[in-house]
């Protein structure tokens, strides 16, 4: 498609490629008078992630793993229909579109490494504790006879 603001890309020099998204227009929802009878403005983004040559393998293994419940024959859909105009739209649903692919096929976090309390805080907080336990115990009755 000519004239849309650039590639979108996904992550480092891998972009969605032009040819593998597949869109489709519906009349969208909501208020907007008579022009909403007349313009099919909301969009529906689609893409073949299970196919798609333009991911490297691993980045579609991941992806597929993680957009597993998105899923539909290993097609990935994306919706947009909050804006009036077909053109906006088609950018919210490429941009969407590409923000869930970076996050589905961003690589897995580093080990947590554990910590440990430090001895200080774990003394003060019992000591703490016992003195709060002796404020208590001098507020009740006990040997007042």
């Amino acid at each position: 498609m000519e004239g849309m603001s650039g590639p979108h890309v996904i992550r480092g020099s891998v972009a969605l490629p032009e040819a593998e998204l597949v869109w489709r227009f519906s009349r969208s929802s909501g208020p907007g008078g008579q022009h909403v009878n007349t313009t099919d403005s909301a969009v529906e983004l689609r893409f073949d992630l299970a196919n798609t040559e333009a991911l490297p393998e691993v980045w579609k293994q991941r992806a597929l793993q993680r957009l597993a419940g998105r899923l539909v024959d290993g097609v990935v859909s994306v919706r947009a229909s909050e804006h009036r105009s077909q053109w906006r739209n088609r950018e919210a649903a490429a941009v969407r579109l590409a923000a869930l692919l970076a996050e589905a096929t961003a690589p897995p976090p580093g080990p947590r490494r554990p910590t440990r309390i430090p001895r200080g805080i774990n003394e003060r907080r019992l000591r703490e504790k016992k003195q709060r336990s002796e404020t208590k115990r001098g507020r009740s009755g006990r040997g007042w006879t």
